[in-house]
């Protein structure tokens, strides 16, 4: 007898091929039959009328630190994910010296927007070499499968010192080596990839630019013949891709041998660079590099409320008189006070950050119960005050005074460039790209984009209004096969015997992104702005239940991902 029975779901198995209803069995962690008679199981579920997929594989996130205190992982576990992948852009925590975590908390803190006294307080840095890390991770169980990769940043910097934070540091012959030596070693252990930053957004919270920024391609090529030593990994860079830069990474993956992945979005300075680094991208795939864009499914929108970091009153003396109080007890004094609230509205300081924010009037959006992330201009906080006749001030205030001082706007500042998102539609149907760049458990304060499965599912497939939608099963088999093949792990990702029994199955019909909310969750009561959904009737990692009605089971069958992984002895 089958241990799990889904049965009669719209099965949308991940390989791309149609969505048909039909039946899964599960035994012992793993898929074992699919088909109309799949035989009895202990226990039954009815899936009909239900979406089932495969879980979702979120290649990049930046958990790296909440992964060893937090077994649960929101907001991406609220969202069918059931593997990821962290240690992107360059930044991680290991390897690293015992008196040295202080630059790599100041680093990640700078470039990933998680407050220093959170990773101070939660990252126990129980371990010193990559593979120690990798240790520390495997000793703790949690709700998915996480995979690591090598910063570069670290790497760097345990090798050559404090001279390895100044990316104009040039490493010794020997130190090139080391890193390589380092390198190679925490592949053979388990590490699936090497990540380096080469763009001039990432900044250290003291203002110094990532470490890897321009590092030479004598070290570039050195750290990619280590790579081909071992045999394994993926090459992850975040880049502005200005002149030479592709031909330099592309360089390294051909002495590699390995996969390059490129981040790619559509960037204000200059919004059709995306369209020339993807043909890059192409060009390199035709001429046999293993290479893939990694790109969004949404604009990337900063979200501001009255307790998120860009609060929009935050340098405005009538704010800073309830600085001391709790968010609770600012929550009922701006209800009670009316003196105040007419402060906010009616009388405005003339400092950058004020004027930085009557500058966006015209690009802010209200994100409600209607989740728009596609909005139009005559959507914006400058619109609808011109047509109600009142001061766009008054008007913000109202916006997030709304539930109870949960009331949040978003500015989409990337991936938004038109108005709209057919950028990101040209993105994702392009046949080199994969799903990724929703960085979970990163930019806790301003951004919140873990919950892309189900903005994927609910605006590219059901809802879109504005443009063209995207098929389904496309989608599915982007966000799983897709990504799980970009980082050799072939064992999951596909509804079909012998591969993983990670799933989902979702009321598709009333699945919906919830507005975000900030919580002060975090280790020394950090603040985070989580975002969750409602329509993920059941989860599994393995075979076990993890979610249930949106709301965790307590069980957590996840485990660490060492290296790539091999596919069932079953074709699909």
């Amino acid at each position: 007898m089958h241990d799990l029975v889904i049965q009669g779901g719209n099965v949308v198995d991940g390989t791309g091929q149609p969505m048909r209803r039909t039946s899964i069995a599960v035994k012992d962690g793993l898929i074992v039959a699919v088909g109309d008679d799949v035989g009895a199981g202990q226990r039954v579920i009815d899936a009909a009328d239900l979406l089932v997929t495969p879980g979702f594989v979120d290649i990049h996130t930046h958990y790296d630190g909440q992964a060893t205190w937090d077994p649960y992982l929101t907001p991406s576990s609220w969202h069918g994910v059931t593997s990821c992948v962290f240690g992107n852009c360059s930044v991680g925590f290991a390897p690293v010296r015992p008196d040295k975590t202080d630059y790599l908390i100041n680093l990640m803190e700078g470039v990933e927007d998680i407050p220093g006294t959170v990773l101070a307080e939660g990252v126990s840095f129980d371990w010193e070499s990559f593979p120690e890390y990798l240790d520390a991770l495997e000793s703790m169980p949690r709700v998915m499968n996480v995979g690591a990769q090598v910063p570069h940043a670290a790497l760097r910097f345990y090798v050559m010192g404090d001279r390895g934070a100044d990316h104009e540091a040039v490493p010794t012959r020997d130190e090139i080596e080391q890193m390589g030596e380092l390198l190679e070693s925490s592949l053979r252990a388990g590490a699936l990839g090497f990540t380096t930053s080469r763009t001039t957004k990432h900044r250290a919270a003291d203002g110094r630019v990532t470490p890897s920024l321009s590092a030479s391609e004598a070290e570039l090529l050195g750290l990619a013949a280590a790579m081909k030593r071992a045999g394994s990994g993926v090459i992850e860079v975040n880049s502005d891709f200005g002149p030479g830069e592709f031909e330099a990474m592309r360089a390294a993956a051909e002495r590699s041998g390995r996969p390059l992945s490129c981040l790619i979005v559509q960037v204000r300075n200059a919004p059709g660079l995306w369209r020339e680094t993807m043909a890059n991208v192409r060009a390199a795939r035709a001429a046999g590099v293993d290479c893939n864009s990694q790109v969004h499914v949404r604009g990337i929108g900063m979200v501001m409320g009255l307790e998120t970091t860009l609060n929009p009153f935050r340098s405005h003396a009538a704010w800073q008189e309830l600085a001391d109080l709790t968010p609770d007890a600012r929550r009922a004094r701006l209800r009670q006070d009316e003196t105040l609230r007419s402060r906010l509205e009616n009388v405005h300081p003339q400092d950058r950050h004020t004027r930085w924010i009557e500058s966006l009037f015209g690009e802010l959006f209200r994100l409600d119960e209607t989740m728009n992330y596609e909005p139009t201009p005559d959507q914006s906080l400058l619109a609808n005050a011109q047509r109600m006749g009142t001061e766009p001030w008054s008007l913000l205030l109202e916006w997030l005074l709304a539930d109870d001082g949960e009331g949040h706007v978003m500015y989409p500042f990337e991936n938004y460039y038109g108005g709209d998102l057919e950028a990101i539609r040209e993105m994702l149907t392009d046949e080199a790209s994969v799903i990724g760049v929703a960085d979970g458990g990163a930019h806790v304060g301003v951004i919140c984009d873990a919950g892309a499965p189900t903005f994927m599912l609910t605006h590219w497939v059901r809802d879109r209004t504005r443009g063209p939608r995207l098929p389904l099963e496309f989608l599915v088999a982007k966000h799983t096969r897709g990504n799980a093949r970009a980082y050799g792990l072939h064992d999951r990702g596909v509804l079909s015997p012998g591969y993983r029994a990670d799933l989902n199955i979702i009321d598709f019909a009333s699945l919906r992104l919830k507005p975000p909310r900030v919580l002060f969750d975090l280790p020394a009561g950090g603040r985070r702005l989580v975002q969750q959904a409602e329509g993920y009737l059941h989860t599994f990692v393995s075979g076990v239940e993890t979610l249930r009605d949106d709301e965790f089971t307590g069980e957590l069958p996840g485990r660490l991902i060492r290296g790539e992984q091999r596919a069932p002895d079953v074709p699909v």
